[in-house]
């Protein structure tokens, strides 16, 4: 059942009952269970695997959506990757993509420097990385590590490059739905000589409960090529340096409203 709502994002319960085949009350049982996992959250009715403002998607749905878009805007990234640096990346599933991608070999010597534990398993035993795990308190929610002791791991670094995604963008600022999260973010932006933002399209016109940081804060913004003309004007109009990334081997594109 989760990896069906996982799939559909959504679903009813009375859809549930008649897909699986057992009874309504059988469904909401195991929609408290799933709900109590963090895995989905209920509404009158049925449940969803999408975020919010307020709430943020499990892991496992985030994993499973706008893959097409994540690597295109991962391909770009890579590129400004070279032997010899230090990175951060963070917990999120865009920044995921450039852990595979480092997994090629090519782009080596290279330390890596993450909280996410989907990342640390993809490169622990890749040769030619220097891998440092940040510590803290593991959230299963987010699959990474978080809290006081992670933002003070953090604070003691200084990287070249950091990567990060952010749930939501509107109006010149990054957006998220959690404070723990939010804090972490911070204190990575603050670690690096450069910062890097990745988003696919749907982030764009959004906002969330807490103000990250504003845009002006990243060297350059990394978006797919589904981001509508609207979208895009708004990051002109706040003079966001922005490059529009190709899925299907199109051209990659700059923003005018660079300054």
């Amino acid at each position: 059942m989760a990896e069906q709502v996982l799939a559909d994002g959504s679903a009813t319960a009375a859809e549930l009952a008649e897909r699986f085949g057992v009874s309504l009350m059988t469904i909401h049982r195991d929609l408290d269970e799933l709900e109590r996992q963090g895995i989905v959250r209920k509404f009158r009715g049925g449940v969803t695997a999408q975020p919010s403002g307020v709430f943020e998607s499990n892991v496992q749905y985030r994993l499973k959506t706008m893959r097409a878009e994540k690597a295109a805007v991962a391909e770009h990234a890579l590129r400004m990757v070279e032997p010899g640096m230090a990175i951060l990346l963070d917990d999120s599933t865009s920044t995921l993509e450039i852990a595979r991608r480092l997994r090629t070999g090519e782009v080596t010597p290279l330390t890596v420097v993450t909280n996410f534990l989907e990342a640390i398993n993809l490169l622990s035993d890749q040769r030619g990385i220097h891998l440092m795990a940040l510590g803290g308190d593991y959230d299963p929610l987010h699959s990474s590590f978080l809290g006081v002791s992670c933002v003070e791991a953090v604070e003691q670094l200084r990287v070249d490059v950091c990567f990060a995604s952010t749930s939501a963008v509107h109006g010149g600022y990054a957006y998220h739905q959690e404070q723990h999260i939010v804090s972490v973010k911070r204190a990575m932006l603050d670690a690096a000589a450069r910062n890097v933002l990745l988003i696919d399209h749907t982030k764009l016109g959004r906002v969330a409960l807490h103000r990250v940081v504003p845009l002006s804060r990243f060297d350059t913004v990394l978006v797919d090529d589904g981001a509508s003309p609207e979208a895009l004007r708004d990051l002109d109009e706040h003079k966001v340096r922005y490059e529009v990334c190709g899925t299907k081997g199109d051209h990659d594109g700059n923003g005018t409203g660079a300054t």
